[in-house]
C-alpha cells in the first residue's frame, strides 16, 4: 500500500472529484485534518496513510456529521484506492467526533476552501486550530509524530497557552 505524499495526495483528491463528478455526484464539502491537512497546507513534507475527515460542511447548518459518507463518495474513494494502491480505508471518518466534543471558538470563519472541482470542496484548518488539534492529539494518543507536526507549526507561547486551555476541556478517556 502506497502512503499519501504531497503529490500522491494531490493526485487521490483530483481523481476522488473526478470519479464523484464521472457519476454525475452531488457536491461533497468535507473538513481535512491531520497530516494530510498539513501536508497540503506546505506545513510539512512527511507521509500519511489517511485522510482524516473531521466533518461535512452544509451551507446552511454548517459543521454536520460525515457519517454515514455517501454511497457515490464510498464508490469514489474504493476506486482512487484500486488506482493508486491505497489503503481501502484511506478515506477516514475517524475524526467526526471531534465536532461533537466541541471546537475552538470561531473553527468553521478560519477553514481555507480548497476546491477540486464542481463535485469535491475540501476544507483545510487554519494554523491556530491545527495547532489546537495537535496539541489535543499529543494529550490524547502520546507524542511522535504529533509532536514533530505541532513544532512544524510553529506556535508561540501565546497560541500554545490558548490550545492548552482549548485542550482541558476535551474529554481524553
Amino acid at each position: 500500500m502506497n502512503h499519501l505524499a504531497s503529490e500522491t495526495l494531490q493526485n487521490a483528491l483530483s481523481a476522488l472529484a473526478g470519479f464523484l463528478e464521472a457519476d454525475d455526484a452531488e457536491l461533497e464539502s468535507l473538513v481535512v485534518i491531520g497530516g494530510s491537512a498539513l501536508i497540503t497546507l506546505g506545513i510539512i513534507s512527511r507521509t500519511t496513510k489517511d485522510v482524516d475527515i473531521m466533518a461535512g460542511v452544509d451551507p446552511e447548518r454548517g459543521l454536520v456529521d460525515p457519517r454515514p459518507l455517501s454511497e457515490a463518495l464510498k464508490a469514489a474513494a474504493d476506486k482512487v484506492a484500486r488506482e493508486l494502491q491505497l489503503d481501502p480505508h484511506w478515506l477516514n471518518i475517524g475524526p467526526a467526533d471531534q465536532v461533537l466534543a466541541g471546537l475552538p471558538e470561531g473553527f468553521l470563519s478560519r477553514l481555507t476552501r480548497h476546491e477540486y472541482g464542481p463535485c469535491l470542496t475540501i476544507f483545510y484548518l487554519d494554523r491556530f486550530d491545527l495547532i489546537h488539534l495537535k496539541l489535543f492529539a499529543i494529550v490524547d494518543q502520546g507524542a511522535g509524530r504529533h509532536v514533530r507536526d505541532l513544532a512544524s507549526l510553529q506556535p508561540t507561547d501565546a497560541k500554545l497557552m490558548l490550545a492548552a486551555r482549548w485542550v482541558l476541556t476535551q474529554d481524553v478517556a
